[in-house]
Formats: C-alpha cells, structure tokens, sequence
C-alpha cells in the first residue's frame, strides 16, 4: 500500500516537514510493509519556504536586510534542491510581525527588504524566483522593492521621493534604466491568492490598510497615492495595472511585480504543487492523507487540503484530512474530494497544550486511523 503524506503545517506548532513525519510514525506502529512518501507542502503564505526547501532537499539562505523602517534585520529566502529556483516570503523582509503595534504606519512602510532579497537571489545565480505575497506591513505599490533593483522614482525637481505609501502622489517620473541586469534574465512566479485590484472599495487600502495601522484618513491618502502610481505605471507600461485582479496583493506589491518583474500570478497551491511534484508522487498511490492547524469552510478557498484532494481526486485517490481542529462548516469539503477528517485532540485541553503535544497527538491519531484503514481491509 502506497500512502502519500502531503500536509501544511501546523502554524505555531509544526512545520509540514514534523507534521509528515509525526502521521508516518503513527502508520508504521500499526503496519510495517507501508511505502510512504512525504511531500511537505503549503499553500505560497508563511511556511512556504521552508515547505519548498524540505520538499526538494534545499537551502535557507539568511541575508541582513532592511525591515519595512529601514532598520537592519535578518531575514530568510530559500534554494530549492536543483540550486535554481529560489522561493521568498516578502513577509521574511517586510511582514508586519517585524513592528509593534506603534511602528505600523504604511504611510513609510517599504518593501525595500523584499527587493534586497530578490537582489540577493538574482546574485546566487537563481533562474526561477517564487515569490510569495502576504503578511506586508506596506502600502507603497512595491515601489520600495523596485529601488532596491535599481529603479528611481523622482518628484517633478528630479529628486527621489521618500519611502512608503505617503509619498507616491509626489511621484513624476519612473526611470528603470539603472535597474539591475538580471532582473530580465529571471522568470518571477508570484503567490498570489487575492484577486483585489491595486485601488478603490476592493483595493489594496480599503481592504487591507485598517490592519496595517491605517487611519481612515490614511486610507483615503492611500488609496490616492496608489491611483496615482498605478496610473503611471499603466502610462510607462501600456499595460493594465490598476484593475488587474491580484494587483492590490500585499499593499500594492502584486502591481509592482507585474510592472517591474513582468510575472505571472498564480495561486499559491498551485505552485507548491508544481515545484514538489507531488502530481507525480500521487499517480500511484492508494491513500493520500493531508492536513492543517484549523481546517473549516475556508478551506475550500486554496489552501494546502484543498489543493491537494483536488488533484487526488484526479487519480480517485482517497483523502484523509488530519487537523489541530475541525471549525465551522468543515464539512463542506466532503464535496472538495476530501473523504473524511480527523482532529487530533482525544480530549478537552487548553490550547497550549494542544500546540505543545501536537506531535504525539498527530502519532496516535495516525495509529487509530491505519488501525480502522487495517480491521476494514481485513474483513473485506
């Protein structure tokens, strides 16, 4: 019996990599002659990196960057294991967990880090660059991303304006002649599960700036600024820029790497699929089982259960979902191919200890399901 093992991770408790492995111990108590293939995956937010990195035997790379104010900080990208492709999470750079509640202003806040680190992997030699949007602390349309490859972006006196979102309606002229040389040798991947267009009622302000420490009036100022840019941008390009669904991604970073990376946005499943062919792992499996830290009715929406019973259901492959709890209208996805789902809590606890005993819970609910999966194939 071939089982492949294909969850996210646990967030704030395992990593898919520990997730897999901890369901794999809890099948070989119960049945030693199992072939069992572990594809650790995510869905292009946090945890994608080091999903990808796992998945493909890669590298993390650390690089010190600037942080969404400007101040020196450690972040992560990765190389995946043919040493070529290379996958970041902007918010590795330019997350709002990097600032307090008292230091998020998109206002200032830059993507200039999440430049550095693109920067960085052009100069590994990386041909592939998988970006993954989410988790920004910005606003500024990926302007700060571009000036870290080399774009200037200058006020009608020829001088650059300041970083961050504020200061875009000053913009006059985007010079992309400086821009780094590599960046037309690269192909760019984007993560991408949003479909916000970069302004207006569903823009990247409105929706997204109130999290970000943006004040009513900030998000007025915002959304402006943007229109602004995204109008010049469309003017530099000949392109649509402002409407394009997925531009409004990450303050305006999925309109900045359309603009100055010409990429393709996809779904973020969609990509963490391909880059682990797990297509190709799942052609002959006979059980597929994949999994979450909460899986509900949001689920259906592209995350990694979803993703992965939906190729599944391609080959007629059944699912088994494992999750640290079962939310509202979870059960929705029996009509996703997901066949059932299991949460690994075997009694009330506090929270914490759910997070703390989430691999043992994991082992033994991975043991009462090959148990149930070995009497029903005996009795057969």
């Amino acid at each position: 019996m071939k089982v492949v093992i294909a969850p996210d991770s646990f967030k704030g408790s395992l990593s898919a990599k520990e997730v897999a492995e901890a369901v794999e111990k809890g099948f070989l108590k119960v049945s030693k002659d199992l072939r069992i293939t572990k594809v650790p995956m995510a869905d292009g937010g946090e945890g994608t990196v080091e999903s990808l990195v796992d998945a493909t035997g890669g590298t993390i790379i650390r690089v010190r960057v600037k942080d969404p104010i400007l101040r020196e900080t450690e972040a992560f990208y990765g190389i995946l294991g043919d040493g070529e492709t290379a996958v970041i999470e902007m918010a590795a750079a330019s997350g709002l967990p990097l600032l307090s509640p008292e230091e998020r202003n998109p206002l200032v806040t830059t993507t200039y880090g999440t430049g550095q680190l693109i920067l960085s992997a052009i100069e590994m030699g990386c041909k592939t660059i998988i970006l993954g949007l989410g988790g920004s602390a910005t606003n500024d349309g990926g302007s700060g991303m571009a000036r870290a490859l080399g774009v200037k972006f200058m006020d009608a006196e020829g001088q650059e304006i300041e970083f961050g979102g504020g200061s875009l309606d000053r913009l006059a002229t985007i010079d992309c002649s400086a821009m780094h040389h590599g960046v037309n040798t690269v192909k760019f991947i984007v993560a991408c599960d949003v479909d916000n267009p970069l302004c207006g009622e569903k823009g990247a302000s409105k929706v997204f700036g109130p999290q970000k420490g943006a004040t009513k009036e900030m998000v007025e100022t915002l959304d402006q600024n943007l229109m602004h840019y995204g109008k010049l941008l469309e003017a530099y390009l000949q392109k649509e820029i402002v409407q394009f669904p997925g531009a409004g991604a990450a303050g305006g970073l999925g309109a900045g790497v359309l603009a100055f990376l010409k990429a393709e946005l996809k779904r973020g499943i969609e990509i963490v699929i391909e880059a682990t062919q797990l297509e190709e792992a799942l052609k002959d499996a006979d059980l597929v089982v994949t999994g979450e830290g909460m899986i509900d009715f949001q689920t259906a929406f592209g995350k990694t259960p979803q993703g992965v019973a939906s190729l599944a259901q391609k080959y007629n492959i059944p699912v088994i979902v494992v999750a640290g709890a079962i939310g509202r209208d979870a059960h929705t996805l029996y009509d996703q191919g997901i066949d059932t789902i299991f949460s690994i809590v075997d009694k009330p606890m506090p929270l914490d200890d759910a997070i703390e005993q989430a691999s043992q819970l994991l082992e033994d609910t991975a043991e009462r399901i090959m148990r149930t999966i070995k009497l029903f194939n005996r009795h057969s």
